[in-house]
């Protein structure tokens, strides 16, 4: 695969990426613990990278065909998104101190969960690997298709985990700072959360109607 397709893919794939979303919300709401934000951001890139398996198996194409299919998506996500943004409004973390506590360990499946529920769940992240995977891939490159596919695939996971981290630390480092703003920061995730699950529903119902 000619190394000017992956590089122009990464370029894209960055600039998306960097655009304040979902994922984003989801990262800055557990930035008052630095070991939950890895946890939070490998939940995050599990979910990219069922998405990318199921691109480069042709399934995810069906899905997007499939108007239920992407209803459910819609739905689920905006559900999932709205709930955990209520969760946050209702009980706002807590900074805590980088001491390993037996409780700590339990929570960090759950933190998997919600990333993996929060990417995974997203429609969009779907039809933005069907419309820009497939324009990067070569058909004069040695590669399979689903191998491209794979590989771009792969590059937006990067591209996501590594930015995800750099922001969920930085708003760490934040708080640590000025820990007066964590309720402020917590709240602006939660109310975020919630705004951007109206506005999926809002696309999918009413403007994609228009």
């Amino acid at each position: 695969m000619p190394i000017e397709i992956l590089v122009a893919f990464w370029a894209v794939s960055v600039l998306f990426v960097v655009i304040p979303g979902a994922d984003w919300a989801y990262v800055l709401s557990v930035g008052t613990n630095h070991k939950s934000i890895v946890a939070a951001v490998f939940g995050l890139v599990l979910g990219y990278v069922a998405a990318t398996i199921l691109v480069a198996i042709g399934a995810a194409a069906l899905i997007a065909k499939t108007p239920f299919a992407l209803d459910f998506l819609t739905c689920a996500g905006a559900i999932y998104l709205f709930l955990l943004g209520i969760g946050l409004l209702r009980h706002p973390p807590v900074l805590q101190d980088e001491t390993f506590s037996v409780a700590q360990k339990a929570s960090y499946s759950q933190w998997i969960k919600k990333g993996f529920c929060v990417s995974g769940l997203n429609p969009k992240m779907f039809l933005f690997f069907l419309m820009f995977l497939p324009q990067f891939t070569s058909a004069k490159a040695d590669w399979p298709f689903s191998i491209q596919i794979l590989a771009l695939g792969i590059v937006h996971t990067f591209n996501c985990g590594s930015i995800y981290l750099l922001i969920g630390f930085l708003a760490r480092a934040l708080l640590k700072k000025y820990p007066h703003i964590n309720l402020a920061l917590s709240r602006f995730s939660a109310v975020s959360m919630m705004t951007i699950s109206i506005i999926l529903l809002v696309e999918r119902y009413i403007l994609g109607e228009m």
